[in-house]
């Protein structure tokens, strides 16, 4: 149940289209905000910004409107009401009375001398409410909410209280504080329940149900006094409404009218002084006449009616919450005798969000006007209405996640009219021609009435760099307003901003800076439409984040055949975990064709603005000063060259990121990195080879035979990888250098062959020797040794 949903938890598991009626410039507008910045490409910071709220059109001029409801509602009105169709005027506050020391306020009642009593929840208390601020506890328990509060017309105050499902009559005058034990007690559904099913069973011969029944939970929502003082109870388990003539001593509770429901949520009296209810389970909303007798005026789509006001001309007004599809929350847990396991989940809190599976999703309200159909007067996929209030002409929503406060026509059209600091709207009493409203977390009493100002302040524009700010574009038509902006680099306004200050003939006379914020100030009968701040971005040098050069590697625009051998190319942010939005992604490998006369250089780059690239990619030798072009006006971010262009040797490479394709002549900036230093090598080692028979060392006939064979290797730019020998053209043999380990640009060889255990047998022998300098460059040589015969 969706009611209980907001107040109870057991076992832990609690609770546009782009067009604009500004003039033709705007249709190239950006209403979004910008608060969450910018994902440019390739930007290397692992905590990047999550969203690109508005595509950055580079260069241009841009303009960033508020128009729509759901706009104005990101700003903060004071005294201001946004209508549906996207228009400011001036409208009610909320002023803050006091703030209870408890986490809710469920119910509030107000007496005929204006005097507020609260009823709250963390702890359950029933609080009178002084002038000065400060609250009288009347009440303290130890349920966990009052939730329904009504003054008599004896001038008693009556508190229900849940899960015990009792109402207690208090004096509000008393000067001492009662409790449960000590409150008279008018109430109590278990020991009427127990009763019925006593009596029940006496009738059938049967007492288990009698015995049972006072283990259970029980739950009371709502109360009303008709005109003849008699006290009507909405319950829960079981779903009914009973009735009690607390005026005369004694009077025992009757069951007034009952249910198939799941629960009674909801009570008030029609024109004609019918009871209408409101059910949870099938959303019905009944007419019940005074001899008890329910007649279903509407099933509501959605399972659970929060709230029932009757308007002046007797239209009914239904508010209805929940899926149908979903099943109600289990009955309250009780662990042993009257021990409750009760968490208490804040409305709205990550909890409710990712525990709940029975939060409801947005509220429907419709009128009932006898004779006609019941149409659907308003409705949220946002907000659950947990107060409605008639009003002339339509009626006021309270809605309990959001806090916000809706005024409703009758013919459909709706205003903004309150956002609550607390965010969580509870409950509602009229008060005179105002409102008093209870909120949560924190508990406060709210008082919704005349304002003393009537000002709105717009959400934060973030241009995402430093901007210049040109025209205000308003609205045509409207009147009534003074419009003052500020600005300031940090997105918090409160942390070294400007001070507010009026437009200049239209312009905005604020400093440039990343961040901006208008305000309206209306006027009596004023009124203010759509709002376009011009904005020009101050030009952002491009920057190069990374560059790497891969010798030994060709990248082309197309994908390499799979028969090739490939190279696949990192940035080295991709083993850091960054990623990038747009483009070649950086965070996954390039892949190019692996070959040895080429290389590569793959680099990121972004610019604040979104300004258009081009790129030029520079090399410098060692030793050298100057900077020799490769290579401009590149567009993609990699870039392959031959390496014969050069002479081997060390190089730098230098990638020089510009912004000229989107801005005037002389007004581009650049920006530029350079990479590692890298090594060019085409040119194959150098090997002197010598073979010649051996004697092994032999000293007595006859003497083994075998080759000696050395040779040198040298390379000008890399070290030598490796060498091998081949006899006879045979198989490649690994051989070490002289000094076993390969490290330098040039290493000697000397080894000896056995040709007896080779089984070589021919008079004449070919060696070949092939060396690897460290880019796979390779060279040869061969030698013939001729054995002499034997004598």
């Amino acid at each position: 149940m969706y009611g209980v949903t907001s107040v109870l938890a057991w076992s832990n598991r609690f609770e546009q289209a782009g067009f604009s009626r500004l003039d033709g410039r705007m249709f190239a507008s950006c209403r979004s905000n910008h608060r969450n910045g910018f994902l440019i490409s390739f930007l290397a910071l692992a905590s990047a910004v999550a969203s690109l709220p508005c595509p950055v059109a580079a260069q241009n001029t841009h303009l960033w409107t508020q128009s729509q409801l759901d706009e104005f509602e990101k700003g903060t009105p004071e005294g201001v009401e946004i209508e549906s169709g996207g228009h400011l005027r001036q409208g009610p506050g909320l002023k803050n009375l006091l703030t209870t020391p408890s986490t809710f306020v469920w119910s509030v009642a107000v007496d005929k001398g204006g005097v507020a009593y609260l009823g709250t929840g963390s702890p359950a208390t029933v609080l009178r409410a002084g002038p000065d601020g400060k609250t009288f506890p009347l009440l303290e328990t130890k349920d966990v909410s009052v939730q329904a509060l009504v003054m008599g017309p004896d001038g008693a105050l009556y508190a229900a209280t849940l899960p015990s499902g009792k109402v207690y009559r208090l004096n509000p005058a008393a000067t001492e504080s009662q409790t449960e034990e000590s409150a008279t007690v008018v109430f109590d559904l278990a020991k009427t329940v127990t009763g019925q099913n006593a009596a029940a069973a006496r009738t059938d011969g049967d007492k288990s149900d009698g015995d049972k029944s006072g283990q259970e939970s029980r739950y009371i929502w709502a109360m009303t006094f008709d005109r003849e003082g008699q006290l009507y109870i909405a319950t829960g388990n079981p779903a009914a409404v009973f009735r009690v003539a607390v005026s005369k001593p004694g009077s025992k509770a009757e069951e007034f009218f009952k249910s198939d429901e799941s629960h009674i949520r909801s009570l008030a009296w029609d024109a004609k002084g019918n009871l209408i209810a409101g059910s949870d389970g099938s959303g019905l909303v009944y007419r019940i006449n005074t001899d008890g007798k329910g007649y279903v005026l509407f099933e509501a789509p959605r399972r659970e009616i929060t709230s029932i006001a009757v308007g002046a001309n007797g239209t009914i007004y239904v508010a209805s919450v929940g899926d149908k599809s979903r099943n109600p929350l289990p009955p309250l847990p009780v662990q042993g005798q009257g021990s409750i396991s009760i968490t208490i989940v804040n409305p709205q809190s990550t909890q409710a969000a990712n525990e709940s599976t029975t939060v409801p999703e947005g509220t429907e309200i419709y009128a009932i006007t006898e004779g006609q159909a019941p149409r659907k007067l308003w409705a949220s996929k946002d907000d659950i209405v947990y107060g409605l209030a008639a009003r002339a002409n339509g009626l006021l929503a309270l809605s309990g996640n959001r806090g916000h406060i809706y005024r409703i026509d009758d013919d459909g059209e709706y205003a903004d009219v309150g956002h609550l600091d607390a965010q969580q709207g509870l409950c509602l009493a009229t008060d005179g021609d105002g409102l008093l409203i209870g909120t949560g977390n924190t508990g406060k009493l709210v008082e919704f009435g005349a304002a003393d100002k009537h000002e709105y302040a717009s959400d934060v524009l973030d241009t995402g760099a430093m901007a210049r700010f040109g025209r205000v574009e308003i609205e045509p038509g409207s009147n009534g307003y003074q419009i003052l902006t500020r600005s300031g680099n940090v997105e918090q306004p409160v942390r070294g901003w400007t001070d507010w200050e009026p437009l200049h003939e239209g312009v905005v006379a604020s400093a440039s800076g990343r961040f901006l914020q208008w305000k309206a100030v209306l006027e009596p009968n004023g009124m203010l439409g759509s709002v376009g701040v011009n904005y020009l971005p101050v030009n952002a040098a491009p920057v190069v984040e990374e560059l790497v050069v891969v010798p030994g590697a060709r990248w082309t625009s197309q994908t390499p055949s799979t028969s090739q051998p490939t190279v696949n190319i990192s940035l080295p942010s991709s083993a850091a975990g960054v990623t990038y939005d747009t483009g070649t992604s950086a965070s996954t490998p390039l892949q190019a064709v692996k070959d040895r006369t080429a290389i590569t250089g793959r680099w990121a780059a972004h610019d604040d603005n979104g300004d258009d690239l081009t790129y030029s990619i520079f090399l410098r030798g060692d030793g050298e000063s100057v900077w020799r072009m490769l290579k401009d006006k590149i567009t993609e971010k990699a870039y392959s060259f031959d390496a014969d262009l050069i002479p081997d040797g060390g190089y730098e490479a230098k990638v020089v990121a510009s912004d000229s394709p989107s801005h005037n002549p002389g007004d581009a900036l650049t920006g530029e990195k350079v990479s590692d230093r890298f090594v060019v090598d085409t040119t194959p080692p150098v090997v002197t080879l010598r073979a010649e028979m051996g004697s092994g060392g032999c000293e007595h006939a006859p003497c083994p035979k075998s080759i000696h064979v050395s040779f040198d290797a040298a390379d000008a730019a890399s070290p030598i990888a490796h060498a091998e020998y081949s006899l006879d053209a045979g198989p490649w043999q690994f051989v070490a250098p002289v000094g076993v380990i390969s490290d330098s640009k040039h290493e000697k060889y000397d080894f000896s062959i056995d040709l007896e255990s080779g089984g070589a047998k021919t008079a004449e022998h070919l060696i070949t020797v092939r060396v690897y300098d460290r880019y796979d460059n390779v060279s040869t040589a061969k030698a013939v040794v001729t054995i002499s015969p034997e004598k």
